[in-house]
């Protein structure tokens, strides 16, 4: 398994799956304590997917899952 793919779990399993629950890189490291670069890193191949998106408002931009990077993980339980 893919570690963003594995990053992209967790995500789900910490409830950024709607723009109201999207997150920061430092609140994903509170919840993750993956490093920044890798966070990053894991964000920019996820957001080329199309499986995260980046909402821009409130400052600092913030993720959360798409409804197509729900199936990925949901795919994985099936």
């Amino acid at each position: 398994m893919p570690e963003e793919f594995s990053f992209l779990c967790m995500l789900h399993n910490i409830g950024a799956v709607n723009s109201e629950k999207s997150l920061t890189t430092d609140e994903i490291f509170k919840w993750t304590f993956i490093e920044p670069e890798k966070i990053k890193q894991y964000l920019q191949k996820l957001l080329q997917s199309e499986y995260i998106i980046m909402n821009p408002n409130q400052g600092k931009p913030r993720y959360h899952i798409t409804s197509n990077g729900i199936r990925k993980v949901l795919s994985t339980y099936s």
